[in-house]
């Protein structure tokens, strides 16, 4: 019999007939049990005992005690048999009943099976050409759900898409024809997008700041491109519905269009307008900016930008320096008195310590005099130039570490995934253009400090060589 298929009062009937029949056999395998336990715990017994009658007397006893057990116990079940036997003929007769339900349950099953299948058969013919109609509402709806849920409208316009959803799932089971007022209202959302995308509209509503503070703002929206507040630009965020500041704005020439409109009312304004509905916008999180572009760059970068530095320093040194000695030198021009605190006037002192030298004693004396300024004139000028062709030279060494990054990334890792390979090639530009960024100015300031320099220097060796005339004039 299948236990499974009867009731669970059957069940309980025939499992007390089971266990009535094998208690006898249980008794017998529980008195060896017994019996084995009793000898030995009379064993552990005897050796407190007085003598072994004792022991024997227990055992007896013990005997005794059982065998009255085993024949209650047989009394019990002979007199429930006939009863056992009746249960078991019930539950036989519940058994057959169970089946025969089953049995015409399955075949009603079977028999709608077939119903449901020439019925579906039957509605897909009279619907026809319809299903077609419910494939095109279907699209129509599902496409127009995903323009909303991006679109900037829905900041000011939410829960447009909720009808959509459930009128596109509607339309995918096919059981029931569109109404006018659901096909309506698809067209009504549509024209809606296509008329609320051509206004500028001012709207109040809560608004995330970068800080995560939530604040009630006036919000600008643009068509169906941008939104502003307060000066800058917002992105819509669909999966919460929320409208949150950009975490990085553009730049301020952008930012002072947004606050002009922001401020407008209803007169016409120049407006940074972004085509993509804030797409481009939401990108500027992802560029880095310039401090993220020196990082790129790695050791060798800052490396470059700080012999930058010392080379604009010493640049800003030389050029106070020879700012001064330049004007010191001109006022020295206007006067014939010498002064010791300008190269000219100390080149003018070498004439007035020796009026009786002659032209050649005069002219080393000049010569020795203006070799003692050149030192202050030209010093750390070699240096600038040095800079200048050692800057490139260790951005080219950035390039090619860059590029063995990189490479040893392809190695490891293949071509798969190109953000991999991104560090080793950024490293490897912003290095050179580091190495560019300072040399190019270098080579500049030497040039200009150079020329200063030269021109200081020149206008000494010609009052050197008016000074010789002069001299030469006496003696003739």
């Amino acid at each position: 019999m299948n236990m499974l298929n009867m009731k669970p009062a059957t069940q309980r009937c025939i499992a007390m007939l089971v266990t009535s029949i094998s208690q006898p056999l249980k008794n017998l395998g529980l008195l060896s049990i017994l019996g084995f336990v009793t000898f030995t715990m009379h064993q552990a017994s005897a050796k407190d005992a007085a003598n072994l009658d004792q022991l024997l007397n227990q055992l007896a006893q013990g005997k005794i005690t059982q065998s009255a057990q085993n024949q209650q116990r047989e009394a019990e079940f002979v007199a429930k048999k006939s009863e056992q036997n009746s249960l078991l003929a019930q539950a036989e007769n519940e058994r057959k009943t169970a089946i025969t339900l089953s049995t015409s349950l399955e075949q009603n099953y079977q028999d709608n099976e077939v119903k449901l299948a020439n019925q579906t058969e039957l509605l897909n013919k009279r619907l026809g050409e319809l299903k077609e109609l419910f494939g095109v509402l279907q699209q129509v709806a599902g496409d127009t759900k995903s323009k909303f849920q991006t679109s900037v409208i829905s900041a000011q316009i939410p829960g447009r898409e909720a009808f959509l959803d459930e009128f596109a799932q509607s339309m995918g089971s096919s059981t029931k024809l569109a109404s006018i007022e659901e096909i309506e209202r698809v067209w009504f959302e549509l024209q809606r997008e296509m008329t609320e995308s051509g206004k500028v509209v001012k709207f109040n509503r809560e608004v995330v700041l970068a800080n995560g503070e939530k604040v009630a703002a006036d919000v600008v929206r643009v068509g169906n491109f941008n939104l502003v507040s307060r000066g800058k630009y917002l992105e819509y965020i669909f999966e919460t519905g929320s409208v949150a500041e950009l975490i990085r704005q553009p730049t301020s020439r952008h930012l002072a269009s947004a606050a002009t409109l922001s401020a407008a009312n209803g007169e016409q304004v120049s407006f940074s307008l972004d085509p993509t509905g804030g797409s481009i916008l939401s990108l500027l999180v992802q560029a880095p900016s310039t401090q993220e572009r020196i990082d790129q760059g790695g050791t060798v970068g800052y490396i470059i930008l700080a012999i930058g530095a010392v080379g604009l320093l010493i640049a800003l040194e030389r050029f106070v320096t020879l700012f001064l000695i330049g004007t010191k030198v001109k006022r020295q021009q206007k006067t014939d008195e010498a002064k010791r605190d300008n190269p000219l006037g100390k080149v003018m002192l070498v004439q007035q310590n020796n009026p009786d030298a002659d032209v050649d004693t005069l002219e080393l004396k000049l010569a020795e005099a203006i070799l003692a300024e050149l030192p202050k004139l030209t010093s750390k000028l070699t240096l600038i130039k040095i800079i200048s062709v050692v800057a490139p030279l260790i951005g080219l060494l950035g390039t090619v570490t860059g590029m063995i990054n990189t490479f040893q990334a392809i190695t490891l890792f293949g071509t798969g995934d190109p953000k991999l390979m991104a560090g080793g090639i950024s490293q490897a530009l912003v290095t050179t253009v580091l190495g560019l960024v300072v040399a190019i100015p270098m080579v500049f300031l030497f040039t200009w400090l150079n020329t200063r320099s030269r021109n200081i220097i020149s206008v000494l060796q010609q009052q050197s060589a008016g000074i010789m005339a002069e001299r030469s004039e006496k003696e003739a």
